[in-house]
């Protein structure tokens, strides 16, 4: 059997769901209250976990946190990854601890800039109203009883992300009642009216012995004997999925108390959040039918066998149905359709041949059925969606099946599938908000994607069934692609649809010195067989590539070819971006694939453009030889190497038991000393190899604890501090303006603090001994001059620095003056 259809991509792909008797009971129970909570903060890992487990698993209350960010502009404790990418891997990681909780996540459209001071800087990158419309949507869509804040409007959080948070919360329990506020909303939703609004207080996290008696006090520290776990270890299950920020946490157990203040709200609660909230069914014209039977099913339910309550939850289905519930409450609707599958132990598994399916290829789908019950299972029809939303009926490919399913017998089937766009330009498999380059804010077509956690499942098969005699059942299932490893047995991945070519630039960015030609080599990849056309390489007119563009032949699938062109800069100091196109007959291809993979998330991928950001620059140095211990994760190392620098990348046995005198120049990564707890033990051996004649360079480095230092990293005492300054654009103050590193072998100017992106400096020192220089000073507004963003120390016959300035983000982004400031200090 041979269909066409279209297939975007679905970034989560999760295993199969599979519950014990004791989850389905509890299911069960949560399907029998109706009342919901929205969870409101700034950041992947801002939430409260214990919080959320309690409301989901003992109020059984529908939960969800809305985080106003991805997190794109934090710090990356497991890997390279910034910006977006960051954003994509901190998104999976709020879905893989929802996935423990059992809360559901949303986010606004807000892109994370990285730290704020105050709301008034975070709402002139954000634009407030575009944040506020969101929120508010989401209020409309979820429609909670309660929103309850992490942070406090009065800038108690610190962070003005959080400040906005709490800000946006507050005025949107509002607007979200108003029919004059974002009408264009009400096209698709309804006003909504929250009945109260509390702050989770965090008093007691900065003073221990804060007066909390104004305030409601709940214990969220109980346990969940369905479960086999307390709230406390659910939350640290929870919060370690926060791998990439380093939260892993020890469980706790025993009572664990949370306070709360009412913002808003008619009617004061006094002993509990829900006070004089109907939370049951009776809160619906004639849910009291509901809520008998449901009290029923689960007075009766049979933990070794739980498809004996089948019967039962089709007579709920029944009776939804006629009181019209199925449609004015889908989401209960939903969750009693799962509910009786899960009954069934019905196992339903669509994966793809490869984990790539290319346009223009054929691929195969293999479906697995099994019916792990002795309830009558029928398979009726798999349906194929196309990619984009609201296509018409016909654009949709079913097939009839009419599979029976027996009890406990596998069925096996296979068809082929060729992937193909319907339109010309459209954006492979993009993550929805990644479709335009953001700015402040992502940019989404689509307003009523806004909220999503990620892409909807466009590359899903909606199968349709009966279980028993009658019930209909409709579900989804995205489509993954499922393999083995020795050591860590089944994974599941996501099908991605691709372009039939993949382009890719070895470097984000390339440095060219004083005008000197450089070759830039672009590698594709044929991702189909028999694939012929012609890389184009299109520049700026005072910029000049040979040969401007090569034909290729790839004869096989995954093939690869690499293609070189000699770029010449123009004369003088000069920023361009290259960009790079495929033409394949009358189709133009212009994407990279870029793929990010962690144990703790599915694989994640999408399609940036294929383009290099090229920099023209003089520069003078003299050392070529550098050692360089990575850290937490960046690319200064290979930014080094661009501009003629052989660096060495060491470890810590190359620091305990290596010759450093062989490295002029020596480089610790970023949080190198939190990431490598013993090198602290080598300290001495560093401070003799400066002392011999050794330059050694120390970017930034934490004393929190996620990363404890318990003794200094100087040679001299100073302090890590958590000062920072975060306008990238702060001016440049020169302390001591005649200093080496400011005038040799480059001299440094205001210029060259340009076009820095997202903040100066983070963790600058602290309770600087008197013998250190500093030769720059920052300030964000309204502030006082900070000066310890640079330390420099003649020590012996070497020179020692620390710095908290951002490298390993600007020489990323092709910062010149980065360049130049730290080829100085490479130089002294």
């Amino acid at each position: 059997m041979y269909f066409l259809f279209y297939l975007p991509v679905c970034l989560n792909a999760q295993s199969v769901k599979n519950y014990s008797s004791s989850r389905i009971l509890l299911e069960i129970n949560k399907f029998k209250t109706c009342a919901s909570v929205l969870y409101i903060a700034a950041h992947p890992d801002d939430e409260n976990t214990r919080l959320i487990a309690y409301l989901e698993n003992e109020l059984k209350v529908r939960t969800a946190y809305l985080s106003l960010t991805r997190g794109d502009g934090g710090q990356n404790l497991i890997g390279p990854e910034q910006g977006v990418d960051l954003g994509l891997i901190r998104s999976q990681e709020l879905l893989a601890a929802r996935s423990v909780d059992g809360a559901e996540q949303f986010f606004t459209r807000a892109y994370d800039f990285g730290y704020s001071k105050n709301p008034d800087e975070t709402f002139d990158n954000w634009n407030k109203d575009s944040i506020l419309s969101d929120v508010v949507w989401v209020i409309r869509k979820f429609k909670p009883d309660l929103i309850i804040t992490r942070f406090g409007s009065n800038g108690s959080g610190g962070h003005g992300h959080h400040t906005a948070s709490a800000i946006l919360a507050e005025e949107a329990f509002e607007a979200a009642a108003d029919p004059k506020r974002f009408s264009w909303q009400l096209k698709y939703v309804d006003t909504w009216k929250t009945q109260r609004l509390f702050y989770n207080s965090t008093a007691r996290f900065r003073n221990p012995e804060a007066d909390m008696s104004g305030l409601l006090k709940v214990d969220v520290g109980g346990y969940n004997s369905l479960l086999g776990l307390s709230y406390g270890e659910i939350a640290a299950l929870s919060r370690s999925m926060h791998k990439s920020q380093g939260f892993g946490s020890a469980r706790q157990r025993g009572e664990n108390f949370e306070y709360f203040e009412q913002l808003k709200g008619s009617k004061k609660a006094e002993n509990s959040l829900f006070d004089a909230v109907d939370v049951s069914w009776k809160r619906y014209g004639k849910g009291e039918i509901i809520e008998q039977l449901v009290s029923k099913v689960i007075a009766d339910f049979d933990i070794n066998h739980p498809d004996a309550s089948l019967k039962k939850l089709y007579e709920i289905q029944n009776q939804m149905i006629r009181l019209g519930f199925d449609k004015s409450l889908p989401h209960k609707y939903e969750e009693l359709l799962e509910i009786q599958k899960l009954c069934t132990g019905l196992f339903i598994d669509v994966t793809a041949s490869e984990p790539y399916l290319p346009l223009g290829s054929e691929g195969r789908l293999r479906f697995e059925f099994i019916n792990r019950t002795e309830t009558p299972v029928v398979i009726d029809s798999l349906r194929l969606p196309g990619c984009y939303k609201g296509l018409s009926e016909h654009n949709m490919f079913d097939t009839t099946v009419n599979l029976k399913l027996n009890p406990n017998q596998p069925v096996i089937l296979t068809i082929n599938v060729k992937p193909v766009f319907q339109q010309e330009n459209k954006t492979f498999a993009q993550p929805y908000w990644l479709e335009e380059v953001p700015d402040g804010v992502f940019k989404i077509k689509d307003k009523t994607k806004i909220g999503m956690p990620e892409s909807e499942f466009y590359n899903s098969v909606l199968i349709t069934g009966k279980l028993g005699q009658s019930a209909k059942f409709s579900s989804e299932y995205s489509i993954k692609y499922k393999w083995v490893e020795p050591d860590k047995g089944e994974l599941y991945r996501p099908a991605v649809i691709t372009p039939p070519v993949i382009i890719h630039f070895d470097e984000n960015v390339k440095v060219f010195t004083n005008s000197e030609p450089r070759e830039i080599t672009v590698n594709l990849k044929s991702m189909v067989e028999n694939l012929e056309g012609t890389l184009h390489l299109n520049l700026p007119s005072n910029w000049r590539s040979e040969p401007s563009q090569q034909s290729f032949k790839l004869s096989n699938r995954n093939q690869e070819i690499r293609l070189s062109f000699l770029i010449t800069p123009p004369d003088n100091d000069n920023e361009a971006e290259l960009k790079a196109e495929v033409r394949l007959l009358n189709k133009t291809y212009t994407n990279d694939l870029k793929e990010i993979k962690y144990d703790h998330i599915p694989v994640q991928n999408w399609f940036p453009a294929a383009e290099v950001k090229m920099l023209n620059l003089k520069l003078n140095k003299k050392k070529v030889k550098i050692g360089y211990l990575p850290g937490a994760g960046d690319k200064v190392a290979e930014c080094l190497e661009q501009i003629g620098y052989q660096v060495r990348i060491l470890d810590l046995n190359d620091i305990a038991n290596g010759n450093l005198k062989e490295y002029p120049t020596l480089i610790t990564g970023v949080r190198a000393f939190n990431t490598h707890r013993e090198l602290i033990q080598y300290k001495n051996k560093l401070m003799e190899y400066v002392a011999q004649g050794g330059n050694l360079i120390i970017q930034y480095n934490t004393n929190s604890w996620a990363g404890p230092l318990k003794e200094t990293i100087g040679p001299l005492p100073f302090n890590i501090t958590r000062t920072r300054v975060t306008d990238e654009n702060a001016t440049a103050i020169f302390l001591e303006p005649e200093h080496k590193v400011l005038n040799t072998p480059n001299k440094i100017t205001s210029e060259d603090f340009k076009g820095w992106i997202q903040e100066r400096g983070i963790y600058f020192a602290g309770d600087i001994d008197s013998s250190y220089q500093c030769p720059l000073g920052f300030s964000d507004k309204g502030e006082e001059i900070e000066k310890g963003s640079l330390l420099i120390l003649p020590y012996g016959k070497g020179h020692y620095s620390y710095t908290g300035l951002v490298f390993f983000r600007e020489l990323p982004a092709g910062v010149p003056g980065a360049f130049r400031l730290i080829t100085n200090l490479i130089e002294m």
